[in-house]
């Protein structure tokens, strides 16, 4: 981990808007629980819509790329030590 410094353009909760240095443009920050909802309708979505049916394969690569982006948070965290913000237990 390291520091630096950020540019926040707005705090408000669950909706960050931040630049990182080096960067041009800022960034909008989703909390790790929030992504984890994301992913958990982005799958509902797909469900829904069933493979093969017209807009399954958009939707199956915005699911794919949340998910994957969920992953690497998780093993930063693991990496880290950290809780996960979540629980994964199956939805009953």
């Amino acid at each position: 981990m390291h520091v630096e410094p950020v540019e926040i353009y707005s705090d408000t909760t669950n909706a960050a808007v931040m630049r990182y240095p080096g960067r041009h443009f800022p960034g909008f920050l989703i909390q790790g629980d929030s992504l984890y909802v994301l992913c958990r309708r982005a799958d509902e979505v797909c469900a829904s819509i069933g493979r093969g049916a017209p807009g399954f394969d958009a939707a199956n690569e915005l699911r794919n790329a949340l998910w994957a982006s969920l992953t690497h948070y998780k093993t930063v965290l693991v990496e880290h030590q950290l809780p996960l913000p979540f629980s994964e237990a199956p939805l009953t």
